[in-house]
């Protein structure tokens, strides 16, 4: 053989290796481009996984709050039966029990997170307390509650119901009584 058959079958073969490596080349960024989107796909599936998980999370505190509010009425029907037997002098088993009762459903609303919001002498927050009553203070610098009527609950850190208190307001000077600022 001549040796230009071997330089055309030479150049041939070269021919032939550009192509390969320009196939190699164009399916490498093939392959990297589906393996980005692989990525990206895997990262919006995980963070679709952790959206469902908080608002399922979400609906099921929702689901419990109502049913905590909706116990609360007997937890007060419970505080006042004792009361009134202690007042009424009404002992003996059926305080007992009414006792126990009220003891029991405290501790599980406790345990699913019910906390009572503690407000005597606190200073007064309208997102916490209900003003039912107001009366002008001689002293402090801020509104204060003075007296609970109603306790109030939080579950898992979010209002149930408001305390309702009766509010001894800040002093005011001279001028702003005369001014008539009132709360």
């Amino acid at each position: 053989m001549s040796q230009e058959g071997n330089a055309g079958g030479s150049g041939q073969k070269k021919e032939h290796e550009e192509r390969l490596n320009v196939l190699l080349a164009d399916e490498k960024r093939k392959s990297e481009d589906l393996l980005n989107r692989l990525k990206y796909l895997q990262a919006d599936f995980e963070n679709y996984r952790k959206r469902t998980e908080k608002e399922l999370r979400e609906k099921e505190d929702s689901a419990l709050r109502g049913l905590v509010a909706t116990l609360l009425s007997a937890l007060d029907e419970l505080e006042l039966a004792i009361e009134n037997s202690r007042k009424g002098g009404q002992g003996g088993e059926l305080l007992d029990g009414l006792k126990m009762v009220h003891k029991n459903l405290a501790a599980s609303l406790g345990a699913a997170g019910l906390t009572r919001i503690d407000c005597l002498g606190e200073p007064f927050d309208p997102g916490l307390h209900e003003a039912v009553e107001k009366v002008q203070g001689e002293t402090g610098a801020e509104d204060v509650v003075r007296e609970e009527i109603r306790p109030g609950y939080l579950f898992r850190g979010k209002v149930v119901r408001p305390s309702m208190v009766k509010v001894e307001l800040a002093a005011r000077t001279q001028g702003e009584q005369e001014a008539g600022i009132s709360e």
